[in-house]
């Protein structure tokens, strides 16, 4: 009875070790400050589209918020996610990349407003950078009626893809 005491014992001891030891993913995937990262934005390829993206320029691995964060100048809100998505991490290994496309409204939109600029944040605790309209493609202004944005993606297409058939 005492051996297996003992070696129950030691199981538990041997497993709680190990447990304290592994990293968590926490740990692995610690929220990347925002001067490891350069968010950009340019033309989407059509009139009310913009493509952002977001790379890692520290030396590790971080989290990101899956969903990037776009505002419009001016205007409360930001653009939401498609599909409908909570928030959750994005991890970036240093120099990756995440790539997301938004839309805004048609330029022959009724309704709506008109701001100059819009800002991309890769999380939600970070300021972000402000583009001005015709730095993603939209030289008289950002129509803006219900804008939507793709969750982060590995490469451009699949941001444009999912922008397309609304999955995000």
């Amino acid at each position: 009875m005492r051996l297996r005491t003992a070696l129950t014992t030691a199981v538990v001891t041997a497993a709680a070790a190990t447990a304290l030891a592994a990293p968590t993913a926490s740990a692995a995937t610690a929220p990347c400050r925002e001067r490891d990262l350069r968010v950009s934005a340019g033309p989407g390829g059509s009139q009310n589209t913009a493509r952002v993206s977001v790379v890692n320029e520290g030396g590790r691995a971080c989290a990101v918020d899956r969903i990037p964060t776009v505002t419009f100048r001016g205007l409360d809100g930001s653009a939401q996610p498609v599909p409908a998505a909570t928030s959750g991490p994005y991890v970036l290994s240093p120099g990756e990349h995440g790539y997301a496309a938004v839309r805004t409204a048609a330029p022959d939109t009724a309704g709506g407003h008109v701001v100059r600029s819009l800002s991309v944040a890769a999380d939600p605790a970070h300021y972000g950078v402000t583009f001005a309209a015709p730095a993603v493609g939209m030289a008289d202004g950002i129509r803006v009626w219900e804008p939507v944005t793709t969750l982060w993606h590995a490469s451009r297409g699949a941001a444009d893809r999912a922008l397309a058939e609304g999955t995000g």
